[in-house]
């Protein structure tokens, strides 16, 4: 391994990921209102809901399905043909916007919190495009202003929260009701102290047993970020803006999580058009539209990944938490396939197109036989040999 260069550092993250486990987990569309989160929502879902320029068009949260693009899933079907072909999928909320004092109910905000509540990481959208014809709440546009406004609020009403929470197990701890509660307390204690100092419960590094009570929680601030900078059409296609540099160094600064450049505007604009047409414009004006690197990102931080079934009936997306160990991941498919567990043939989707066939696979030993303790990798494919009757109950 070559020596590092002098004065070279090594990226440290500042978030930590603290999540619920499963897969049917949810990404909410955030942020101050009049900024496109709505005009977003309906071109990601290619549906139809009010984006209208005042403040809480969206009252109720809009919740819809989109698929997860892939070529290596596009490629597996061309190959195999199949009736069927399922792809993964992203469940996308789109909560109406905040306001400062949400946190004390201002703007619906205790609803509108309630909805983020629901979801498992935020798509938070920063408005980085000036109009006289669309309103900003603020008075003017600062997108990094308004995350930290956002981001305030979240964290007060974390600290409402927490505060309930500490001083009811501070009365049973003290009074010795219940003393397997002293560890609790003080898990409360050091998170109540770092919310009281503004922090966000994800830029603090948490130890295991935290970790865990901290997941059982769901905290406002503990969910991960993928910021969305929406641009004007105009500066999306010359790729200049104003806004973009002082927003980035202040995501860079505070979380590091990812920025996505991209303009609503003319996502809008290209929906209705083909698939030549929109290639013909892109190629013209190099650029790219950003919907698909925006789903899959979000798909990610949800620390979602997915495996493949292949076959002549269906080509098939299996969504499974990054980490998860072979005979879980067959239980996706059905939970006798994790009760009966024998071995998980698999080859990489990389592996495959390499050398082009499953024999190929097996000629260079590519094919493996794994396992209970193999974690599965995105792009598996996978073949689950089970034990056919070790699920079915004896009568």
């Amino acid at each position: 391994m070559p020596a590092k260069k002098k004065g070279a550092t090594e990226e440290v993250k500042k978030t930590m990921l603290l999540s619920r486990p499963g897969t049917s987990l949810k990404i909410g569309v955030v942020g101050l209102p009049n900024v496109g989160k709505s005009t977003f929502f309906n071109v990601i879902t290619k549906s139809s809901i009010p984006a209208e320029n005042f403040p809480f068009c969206t009252i109720d949260p809009n919740v819809a399905k989109v698929e997860v693009p892939d070529a290596r899933f596009d490629e597996l079907v061309a190959h195999w043909k199949p009736p069927s072909a399922v792809r993964a999928d992203l469940t996308i909320m789109d909560i109406a916007g905040l306001v400062k004092g949400a946190a004390d109910g201002e703007g619906l905000g205790n609803a509108f919190l309630s909805h983020i509540s629901a979801c498992d990481a935020i798509f938070h959208m920063c408005r980085c495009f000036d109009s006289e014809d669309i309103t900003h709440v603020e008075g003017n546009v600062d997108p990094a202003r308004d995350i930290e406004l956002i981001n305030h609020e979240l964290v007060l009403k974390d600290l409402e929260k927490v505060q309930a929470l500490w001083d009811k197990t501070r009365i049973v701890v003290e009074r010795g009701i219940d003393k397997s509660k002293k560890a609790d307390l003080e898990h409360l204690t050091k998170i109540k102290e770092a919310l009281e100092a503004g922090k966000m419960i994800r830029t603090i590094q948490w130890n295991n047993k935290e970790v865990e009570f901290l997941n059982t929680l769901l905290l406002l601030t503990a969910k991960p970020q993928v910021f969305l900078a929406n641009l004007s059409k105009r500066d999306y296609l010359r790729q200049k803006n104003k806004y973009l540099p002082k927003l980035k160094a202040y995501i860079d600064e505070t979380t590091a999580e990812p920025m996505i450049p991209f303009s609503a505007e003319l996502e809008q604009e290209m929906q209705p058009l083909s698939q030549e047409e929109k290639d013909a414009f892109m190629a013209e004006n190099k650029t790219k539209i950003m919907m698909p690197k925006i789903i899959t990102t979000g798909f990610s931080t949800l620390n979602l990944q997915y495996f493949f079934t292949t076959g002549a009936d269906e080509v098939k997306c299996w969504t499974v938490q990054k980490g998860t160990k072979a005979p879980a991941a067959g239980g996706r498919i059905h939970g006798d396939f994790e009760k009966g567990f024998i071995c998980a043939e698999v080859m990489n989707f990389a592996d495959w197109k390499e050398h082009g066939s499953e024999a190929a696979c097996k000629t260079v030993g590519k094919y493996r036989q794994q396992g209970r303790e193999y974690v599965v990798q995105d792009g598996d494919i996978i073949l689950f040999k089970v034990n056919a009757g070790a699920g079915l109950k004896k009568k």
